[in-house]
């Protein structure tokens, strides 16, 4: 499970987040927060809404490092957001609670509804940790072509269909892959014209393979 109170009482996490000292923020869409939760060594849990954590080069090229969802957890402790390249910008409307990463190492509880909070801690990170190596292997392509080739693959196992439904718009597709935009819809219009994909808004065809293939 994605939830870091998985399997947890709504009363248990009032009491795990008390006793950790956790402290919670609503933020609008489209505010930088990175200010705001710029600590070491702090946690942050997407109650709701969505996030981006978002890099910017020297040129003023932006690249979406991740996108963070419900549930989604973030921090100094598994990125490098304390860099000041990156910053973390809402989407949307979002709450976040923010635990300080020493709290969570110092605390002496004996209760099962802890253990199940740090067993939901390390499973969260751990698909990270996946999620990441799936972004390192796309990114690993030289070329915009074989970027795109490669996420639609990983994205179709993933959803085991060939019909993929992009989850943001194609500005943030390139820059997800990290690819020059013009070059990115020179390469969707070549894959359409040689018959390899069909684009209908954001929804993508892949007829390289077809349902079978994820079975």
């Amino acid at each position: 499970m994605n939830d870091l109170f998985y399997n947890i009482s709504d009363d248990e996490k009032e009491k795990i987040l008390r006793n950790l000292e956790a402290n919670t923020f609503n933020f609008q869409k489209n505010k930088t927060i990175l200010s705001s939760v710029k600590q070491e060594n702090i946690i942050g849990v997407l109650v709701s809404g969505y996030l981006q954590i978002i890099k910017n080069d020297y040129n003023g090229n932006k690249v979406i490092i991740d996108d963070l969802y419900d549930n989604s957890i973030f921090g100094t402790t598994m990125s490098s957001i304390s860099s000041s390249e990156y910053s973390i910008v809402t989407k949307e409307d979002s709450k976040i609670i923010i635990i300080y990463f020493d709290e969570i190492i110092k605390a002496n509880f004996v209760e099962q509804s802890y253990m199940q909070f740090i067993k939901n801690l390390l499973n969260i990170m751990s698909n990270k940790i996946n999620a990441n190596n799936v972004r390192i292997e796309i990114l690993s392509n030289k070329t915009t072509r074989n970027k795109l080739l490669s996420y639609f693959k990983i994205m179709s196992k993933k959803n085991k269909s060939n019909i993929l439904y992009l989850p943001y718009t194609f500005t943030d597709l390139a820059d997800y892959l990290s690819v020059d935009r013009t070059s990115m819809h020179r390469e969707l219009k070549n894959l359409k014209e040689e018959g390899l994909i069909e684009i209908k808004n954001k929804r993508i065809t892949l007829n390289l393979y077809d349902d079978n293939d994820f079975e």
